[in-house]
């Protein structure tokens, strides 16, 4: 139990540590894409890589994370209408 606990912690922890590497711009990209906003935007579809699986697990992994936080969110909300404050 405990050991499957910290799986589950240190897989949560690689998540937030990878989506807070990806969101990170640097000005230039911001540059391109102020650039791209006036172009229309096509969609071409992506070919299927051996990192797919990886990626539908992460953005999973995210989607729980974010219900985990909104469940705690509520639960503090009661906790403080209860006790008051």
């Amino acid at each position: 139990m405990l050991r499957q606990s910290l799986h589950v912690a240190a897989s949560l922890l690689a998540v937030i540590a990878l989506a807070a590497c990806s969101s990170h711009q640097s000005e230039n990209s911001t540059d391109k894409t102020e650039a791209a906003v006036d172009q229309p935007a096509t969609v071409t579809p992506r070919a299927p890589t051996v990192f797919d699986d990886q990626l539908k697990a992460l953005d999973k992994a995210k989607a729980v994370e974010k219900t985990l936080q909104q469940e705690q969110a509520d639960r503090d909300k009661q906790i403080d209408e209860q006790s008051g404050g």
